[in-house]
């Protein structure tokens, strides 16, 4: 029998790349997924970051079904830079990974059943950062200390964790040479590797984890590059030499 046999899963951004393979894992396992997106589809679609539609979807679901199981936040933030990101950019980045993800847990909090559990997909971004990334980064930073900020004030209520996920393909493409040999495992990351550790964090074999990141990046943080080593090249335009 499925662990998430009828259970009722939440995942926002749930539409397409990591979101859309987290809600079909738990569809598979049986589970009732209520999935909320931009993206046009058959699913509950709306923009995270407003306030009013997070609280009909919220009302939605506990009007369906009563109760809530697990709520993994998974939409994700634009990425912006300094040099072009506005104030409104950078707040709308910060709305979608952080306001969003503690708003509907606020929400339905009075709602979760018995060993509940949340998951936070953050990113290894938020410890380590590419130039002109800055709106993604913050949130993506706030997102993993609000994961160990609820774990405390729901403690008994729900075990709340959090993913960062690394270089993780969603279009299907076959990286090889250097893209693959800067993590010790030899490839890029799919959308199922982020998927099994949520099913895992939402499973009773998680009981005893909460308030934990968990960075599932093939070890490409762990692993020291250095130029021309590992196939790797580093170069500079002629403005930056």
């Amino acid at each position: 029998m499925n662990e998430f046999a009828d259970k009722v899963i939440i995942v926002t951004g749930g539409a397409q790349g990591i979101g859309q393979c987290v809600a079909n894992a738990f569809r598979q396992q049986g589970a009732q997924v209520c999935v909320i997106d931009k993206q046009r589809g058959s699913h509950f679609v709306g923009d995270i970051a407003k306030k009013e539609v997070l609280e009909v979807f919220a009302k939605t679901v506990v009007e369906k079904y009563g109760h809530v199981d697990a709520i993994i936040n998974n939409a994700t933030p634009a990425m912006q830079g300094i040099d072009t990101c506005s104030y409104e950019a950078f707040e709308e980045a910060l709305r979608v990974g952080v306001t969003a993800p503690f708003y509907l847990v606020k929400l339905l909090k009075d709602h979760l059943r018995p060993g509940a559990s949340i998951v936070n997909i953050s990113s290894s971004r938020e410890k380590m950062s590419m130039s002109q990334t800055e709106s993604y980064t913050a949130a993506k930073g706030g997102i993993s200390a609000l994961t160990h900020a609820l774990a405390i004030s729901l403690a008994g209520r729900a075990r709340v964790n959090a993913i960062s996920p690394g270089w993780i393909d969603t279009e299907s493409v076959v990286y090889e040479g250097a893209d693959a040999l800067q993590h010790p495992v030899g490839r890029v990351g799919h959308p199922m590797d982020i998927a099994h550790m949520v099913l895992f964090l939402c499973s009773e074999k998680a009981g005893f984890i909460t308030g934990e990141n968990i960075c599932i990046d093939g070890g490409m943080t762990k692993q020291m590059i250095y130029h021309n080593e590992h196939g790797w090249n580093l170069s500079f335009s002629e403005e930056e030499k």
